[in-house]
């Protein structure tokens, strides 16, 4: 597999020739959501990997934790094809150096999209909070897509999820045939539909954006994109919002971390999964896909 100029991934191994990996037992590519790895002195190119992650959880729950039978190689800042950090093809081609596709390859897990831009926009979600999220004056209202403060949702689709991911999953699908290939769906931070966004504050307090559908509506659509290009592409969505819903960001039991709020991980990297509910979803993952 190659990288062009844009990010796309291009594959150009023969599939003949050379003796093929046995593969490693699970696989796991994503982005921040995955990782869930955070120190405050860390470098911008480190790929931190939180002790607690799902991935993390779900390989002691197969059994292969510690063992070279898995393979985490998600990093924050990941996209599917945006940059300029990692992204799913250049994930694709770490895991593939050291023989993770194979025969015997049972699990591959890819958590992407949140960090992408869309449409035709040059803003990521994370660009978007000091413009739009955290903005009282402007507000993070629909018009704010169209007025480039937040990433723009009317580009997110399940079709074009599906065409920037595809020469990736045709490489995995290619070359480790026997495997099960699961995108991995983004917890529940606001409820679908709402007009506010929130965040828990030190918890004794909240943070409320009152016009935030844009971001909710972002959110909304990423969901709906991830499941449609699930089955376009012929691979399995592991629906992890619908796991955690009433428990994202300003709920009674957060199982997202706001910011410094001892409900969830006083220390967690904030808008970021606790370990609690990174332990909900790998234990879910294991019981459907994992085992």
């Amino acid at each position: 597999m190659a990288v062009d100029s844009d990010g796309a991934a291009r594959v150009v191994a023969d599939p003949v020739a050379g003796s093929p990996a046995a593969g490693k037992a699970l696989v796991v590519l994503g982005d921040s959501f995955t990782a869930n790895g955070f120190r405050w002195d860390a470098k911008s190119e480190e790929c931190l990997r939180g002790p607690s992650s799902w991935p993390i959880q779900l390989s002691g729950l197969m059994g292969v934790a510690g063992t070279e039978d898995f393979l985490d190689v998600s990093c924050s800042g990941a996209s599917i094809d945006t940059g300029p950090g990692y992204t799913l093809s250049h994930e694709a081609i770490e895991a593939d150096k050291v023989g993770a596709f194979g025969p015997e390859t049972r699990l591959i897990a890819l958590q992407f999209g949140l960090n992408d831009e869309w449409g035709a926009s040059e803003t990521t979600m994370w660009t978007s909070l000091l413009p739009c999220v955290f903005n009282h004056t402007d507000g993070c209202g629909l018009e704010a897509a169209e007025q480039g403060r937040i990433t723009d949702y009317r580009g997110v689709s399940g079709a074009r999820f599906a065409e920037r991911m595809r020469a990736v999953i045709e490489y995995l699908r290619y070359f480790a045939s026997n495997a099960r290939i699961v995108l991995v769906g983004y917890p529940e931070l606001f409820p679908a539909g709402q007009d506010t966004a929130c965040v828990n504050v030190l918890g004794i307090g909240q943070y409320v954006q009152p016009r935030g559908r844009a971001v909710v509506e972002y959110l909304d659509r990423l969901d709906a994109a991830q499941r449609e290009a699930a089955g376009l592409l012929g691979i399995e969505f592991f629906d992890t919002r619908a796991l955690t819903a009433g428990h994202g960001l300003c709920s009674p039991d957060p199982w997202v971390n706001g910011a410094l709020d001892p409900r969830a991980d006083l220390i967690g990297l904030p808008f970021h999964p606790s370990a609690h509910g990174d332990a909900v979803v790998a234990r879910a993952m294991h019981e459907r896909v994992g085992r």
